[in-house]
């Protein structure tokens, strides 16, 4: 499976952006989806996830304001981002559990200014 995001970009505090990931490739055994993101200096850390089922889960510190969702049909996972804050600027990632092994997209820039 190969994941593409977009989606990234500068928008000031308060605002919103709607990240996309497109899953192409064997679909096979996948078992969870959902958006990491890393920013300078820092570990890379879950952001939100989906399972097959549709439960999802989110990081505290985005409860309230983000939203993942994904489209089986047209393979694509989304993760609407509102209310964004300066703390929310990292890169973000893709990332889908394919038989037990972690697969990642390139990444996309959020930038959020304040």
């Amino acid at each position: 499976v190969q994941l593409v995001e977009s989606g990234g970009g500068l928008v000031q505090a308060g605002g919103s952006l709607r990240l996309s990931c497109a899953v192409s490739g064997s679909s096979f055994g996948i078992s969870a989806m959902g958006w990491y993101r890393q920013a300078p200096g820092k570990p890379r850390e879950p952001v939100a996830s989906i399972s097959n089922g549709g439960s999802t889960n989110y990081a505290d510190s985005v409860k309230g304001r983000f939203s993942i969702s994904r489209d089986n049909a047209n393979r694509m996972v989304y993760l609407q981002m509102n209310s964004l804050k300066p703390d929310d600027t990292a890169v973000y990632y893709c990332n889908v559990q394919q038989m037990g092994r972690d697969v990642w997209g390139q990444g996309t820039q959020v930038t959020v200014s304040s």
